[in-house]
């Protein structure tokens, strides 16, 4: 399957580490021009050297209602139009599991916010030029969190994955009509950034073992496993596609 992306700008968000490092790359290299967007804009710097010339970086807090609005006019002002979309920035922001009891709406907030409302947001601020374009592609990385439970027992980390998956079906039925796909791709456990690894640390060696052995494949996958989904889903080979949830979990 030959996946050819020349000619089309992507923006990926959460493009500093893990996941939105690896798509970012992906996307390049199959001709995108990419515009990479993270808070962390030490590493952000680093996708981008490691991406290539083709991708340029740009500090985004997806929460930024104007900080999003002023890179869309931006990029416009200059003759760019993103035509994919790759919601990947959320994450459970440093909190960790704990009882129903403890939360504070701010806890609550903090996660629903960067993984769902980000979604949505920059879902909106990109749909206008993708109309103006005749198509685009939208793609979500939610998690197996919204299709289950989530391992780390957070409430607002499951709750806004499962929306993030319920946004991705209506915004398909909503933006089809205008060549508009969009749809969601949905990881197992991947070690694939700091978050991750200390999950990872604190199951132990048993919990880990349980963890592998749960999985069809018998093993974790990787980020490139990841941005492989998301390729299939932005190229033309997916342009009859939308509103579905792939997982990517190696099995279950």
């Amino acid at each position: 399957m030959n996946i050819d992306l020349s000619g089309r700008t992507a923006l990926v968000t959460g493009a500093a580490h893990g996941f939105g490092r690896a798509i970012a790359r992906a996307l390049t290299r199959v001709g995108a021009r990419v515009i990479a967007c993270d808070v962390q804009a030490d590493e952000l710097a680093e996708t981008a050297t490691l991406a290539g010339p083709t991708c340029r970086s740009h500090r985004l807090d997806v929460t930024d209602e104007a900080a999003i609005a002023a890179l869309i006019g931006e990029l416009a002002a200059t003759g760019i139009t993103v035509t994919v979309l790759v919601n990947n920035a959320g994450g459970v922001r440093g909190q960790a599991g704990r009882p129903l009891e403890e939360i504070t709406l701010p806890d609550w907030h903090a996660i629903v916010d960067v993984n769902l409302t980000g979604a949505f947001l920059m879902a909106r601020a990109v749909a206008p030029g993708m109309k103006a374009a005749g198509g685009g592609r939208i793609v979500n990385i939610s998690s197996g969190a919204g299709l289950g439970i989530s391992l780390t027992g957070i409430q607002a980390y499951a709750s806004a994955k499962a929306g993030q998956i319920g946004l991705t079906r209506q915004l398909a039925h909503e933006l089809g009509p205008f060549g508009i796909t969009v749809n969601n791709v949905a990881p197992g456990f991947v070690r694939s950034n700091p978050t991750t690894e200390r999950q990872w640390e604190a199951m132990g060696a048993e919990g880990q073992q349980r963890l592998v052995q749960s999985i069809a494949l018998k093993r974790l996958g990787t980020p490139e496993d990841i941005a492989a989904a998301v390729l299939f889903f932005a190229s033309d080979h997916a342009r009859w596609i939308s509103g579905q949830v792939l997982s990517v979990d190696g099995g279950k």
